[in-house]
C-alpha cells in the first residue's frame, strides 16, 4: 500500500526548483553533444542554459516568487552561469546532499524537471540512461524506473509535486503516466538512441516558457498533488559489467541478486539514490581497475 502524500497548504506565492539535465535539450541527440570532451559540447551548454532560462521565465510568468535552478547534468557544472537569468539563483557543483533534487524542501512549491530523458531500460529514448551509464537497468519494486520517477519521489517524500517534464516524446509519455497533472512539453522526437527530429531551439524555449507558466499557476491553485511515496522501496540494478557487482555488493546492506545484479532495501527515497550514488561510484572504480 503506498503511503499518502504529505498534506500541505496551497496559496498563490510559490517557490520553484528547476532541476535541469542536457540530453532532453532540443538540439542534443548524441553523446559528443553532451560530454566535456566532445566537439559540441561548449554549444550544448549554450543551449541547455537557455532553456533553463526558458523555464525560469515561465515560472515568474505563472507567479513564481523565487526560482532556483539546479545544475543535474554529469558533473553539474554545465551552466554558463553568466547567461542565466539574473532573476534565478543556481547551483552548481557535484557531489551535493539531494543531486538532482538540491534545494527541495518543504517549503518548495512545484519542481520542474527541464531536459530531461527516458531510463536505461527503455528501447527508444535519446540518450537514455538511470543516473549512469554502468547501469543497464535500474527497477524500483520490480519495475524498471528513470531519473524523472526517483526525483519525483524524492520531491514528494517533502511534499512537493512535479509540474512539468520537459525532453523527448518518450521521456514526455512516461511523465504524462507517472505524475497526474504533469505539464509536458516535448522538443524533439525520438528517432534511435542517439537520433532526434528536434524543433528548433528558439521555438522549443518559446514553449518550455508556455509550459512553465502553466504548471506553476497549476500548483498555485493546487491542481497538481505529490505523487505517492510507496511504503516499501527495493532498488534494484542490472550492472553492465558483471564483476562490478561484486564492489558493489560490499555496500552494507546490499544483497546480490545476480551474475551482474544487487538490490537494496531503501527506507526512503533519499536513502535509494545514496545508494544509487555509491553502487555508481563502485563501478567506475572496478573499471578503473580493469584497464
Amino acid at each position: 500500500m503506498d503511503e499518502a502524500a504529505p498534506t500541505r497548504e496551497w496559496g498563490f506565492l510559490v517557490d520553484v526548483l528547476i532541476s535541469v539535465d542536457m540530453e532532453g535539450v532540443a538540439g542534443i541527440a548524441t553523446r559528443q553533444q553532451a560530454n566535456p570532451g566532445g566537439r559540441d559540447y561548449p554549444i550544448a551548454r549554450a543551449l541547455m542554459t537557455a532553456e533553463a532560462n526558458a523555464a525560469v521565465a515561465g515560472a515568474f510568468d505563472g507567479g513564481a516568487t523565487s526560482v532556483v535552478v539546479n545544475d543535474s547534468h554529469a558533473s553539474m557544472d554545465n551552466l554558463l552561469g553568466e547567461q542565466l537569468d539574473p532573476r534565478a539563483e543556481y547551483v552548481v557543483g557535484d557531489p551535493k546532499p539531494l543531486d538532482m533534487m538540491q534545494e527541495v524542501t518543504p517549503q518548495t512549491g512545484v519542481v520542474l524537471l527541464v531536459g530531461y530523458h527516458a531510463g536505461a531500460a527503455d528501447p527508444g529514448g535519446v540518450l537514455a540512461h538511470t543516473y549512469s551509464g554502468v547501469f543497464a537497468d535500474v527497477r524500483l519494486n520490480g519495475r524498471s524506473i528513470g531519473e524523472a520517477e526517483l526525483n519525483a519521489l524524492m520531491a514528494a517524500d517533502v511534499g512537493v509535486p512535479v509540474g512539468l517534464v520537459t525532453g523527448d516524446d518518450v521521456i514526455c509519455a512516461v511523465a504524462e503516466k507517472a505524475f497526474p497533472g504533469v505539464v509536458t512539453v516535448a522538443v524533439k522526437t525520438a528517432l534511435g538512441r542517439t537520433a532526434a527530429r528536434s524543433k528548433h531551439p528558439v521555438a522549443a524555449r518559446q514553449a518550455i516558457t508556455a509550459g512553465a507558466e502553466r504548471a506553476v499557476a497549476a500548483a498555485a491553485s493546487g491542481a497538481i498533488q505529490p505523487i505517492p511515496v510507496p511504503s516499501e522501496l527495493a532498488i534494484e540494478v542490472e550492472l553492465r559489467l558483471n564483476g562490478a557487482a561484486e564492489l558493489a555488493a560490499k555496500v552494507p546492506g546490499t544483497e546480490r541478486t545476480g551474475t551482474s545484479s544487487v538490490r537494496y532495501q531503501a527506507g526512503n527515497p533519499r536513502t535509494a539514490m545514496d545508494v544509487l550514488i555509491v553502487w555508481s561510484v563502485l563501478t567506475r572504480q572496478y573499471l578503473n581497475l580493469s584497464n
